[in-house]
């Protein structure tokens, strides 16, 4: 039994690690949002998401692993080099905000446990996560990222501190109660830009990458390939999963705490814990505050890394968290720039919870090219060889590729009517 658990603790990392990030501040207000605004009423989207979210990240880490380069390096070799760079772009300015949100939220969040000014908590985090991810090599840095996925389990903790009503939720989590309203259709995209998110997609590839460099580059046997793609099955359902049945537990405690008291608009994730406090109690207060600061560090790192790594892939340029800062400047300047901007942005008159509201909307968007690239891509011979997806992963990949698509065109819809 000893040699059993850490050997799981060494198989399992890519997969439960970006799970974990998925849940980073800005997706805890996000599911917080949708909670106090529909009660139980989008807990379906949990249910229906997940399938989906675990094909596609199944297919992002097969590229990297199978290929040995990330989504973007592999994009560049095979889609014309003008859609990729639009693609990356906007998910640069979608991190960046999204670091913004994240950051501020950890700021405020320790404010209020602590005490201080709020700025100059987030100007803090900002700079530790900088250093963290220059100073610290990959093989520590995953080992960190991987316990610091433990704390999410606050929020299940959060939902057992105060009263929920089963029966409606189990109700609402398998039978969809649709509106057809711009605000309903807007929330819907919101969370699967949150749940299924381009950043996620370029990570999770980009860490097979280094987990290859780690064994010394080589992409191995294809017995030794196999074996790994089922090492990568496992930990990517263990994430994914993992990653919604906190969503479900965050939207909950909404529903049952700020919903059922007529609480309807959540900015940031901070304001959840504080409204939770005099409607909960102390408790949830203080897990719903700690899980904010420990998802952020977790979250903060992995938003900037998948931009450093698709900007660098995309022009060619070196990358890895495992390399020397000597040897990628450019990879670590994108890092530093994509934080320290996204903290910047707590300084200026722009409200980073609103902004944030939108870059959740554009990840929903600009994952449906994403997503169907990459479906191309692991689609076909000349990238994979003998190691293209099963008929199950592409019917499932195409099928999120197609609610994304869905989603983001009611929303379109009813804001041009």
């Amino acid at each position: 039994m000893k040699k059993r658990i850490p050997s799981f603790l060494r198989h399992v990392g890519p997969g439960v690690v970006t799970g974990a990030a998925d849940d980073d501040p800005s997706g805890i207000a996000t599911y917080t949002q949708a909670g106090a605004q529909f009660g139980t009423g989008l807990l379906w989207t949990v249910f229906l998401s997940l399938p989906f979210m675990v094909a596609i990240q199944l297919v992002s880490a097969r590229i990297g692993r199978v290929t040995g380069k990330g989504v973007a390096a592999n994009l560049r070799e095979h889609m014309p080099r003008g859609f990729l760079f639009v693609l990356v772009a906007l998910l640069v300015v979608a991190n960046t905000i999204n670091i913004a949100a994240d950051i501020a939220a950890m700021g405020e969040a320790l404010a209020l446990v602590v005490g201080g000014g709020a700025h100059f908590l987030s100007l803090m985090f900002g700079v530790v996560t900088v250093l963290l991810q220059v100073f610290v090599p990959y093989r520590k840095l995953a080992y960190v990222l991987k316990w610091l996925t433990l704390t999410l389990f606050a929020y299940v903790a959060a939902v057992f501190a105060v009263q929920v009503e089963w029966g409606r939720v189990l109700h609402d989590l398998v039978v969809p109660r649709l509106q057809w309203n711009g605000n309903y259709w807007m929330m819907i995209v919101a969370l699967l830009g949150t749940t299924i998110s381009p950043y996620l997609f370029f990570w999770q590839a980009s860490q097979e990458v280094e987990e290859l460099r780690l064994k010394g580059g080589r992409r191995g046997t294809d017995k030794e390939v196999w074996r790994d793609l089922r090492r990568v099955r496992l930990d990517t359902w263990l994430g994914m999963t993992f990653s919604n049945v906190i969503a479900f537990f965050v939207m909950v405690v909404g529903a049952a705490v700020l919903f059922t008291a007529g609480v309807r608009d959540v900015t940031s994730a901070a304001q959840a814990a504080e409204a939770l406090r005099p409607l909960a109690g102390d408790f949830a207060f203080w897990l719903f505050a700690g899980g904010i600061i420990a998802t952020g560090l977790l979250a903060v790192p992995v938003l900037a890394s998948s931009a450093a790594y698709a900007v660098a892939e995309a022009f060619g340029w070196e990358e890895g968290l495992e390399r020397h800062w000597r040897e990628a400047k450019e990879f670590y300047g994108i890092i530093a720039v994509a934080t320290l901007v996204g903290t910047a942005l707590d300084f200026t008159p722009i409200d980073p919870m609103k902004a944030l509201y939108w870059s959740a909307v554009i990840n929903g968007v600009v994952a449906v090219p994403i997503m169907a690239a990459m479906m191309v891509l692991v689609s076909r011979e000349k990238v994979m060889g003998v190691f293209t997806s099963g008929r199950r992963t592409r019917w499932l990949g195409w099928g999120g590729t197609a609610l994304m698509g869905f989603a983001a065109l009611m929303m379109g819809w009813d804001m041009v009517r």
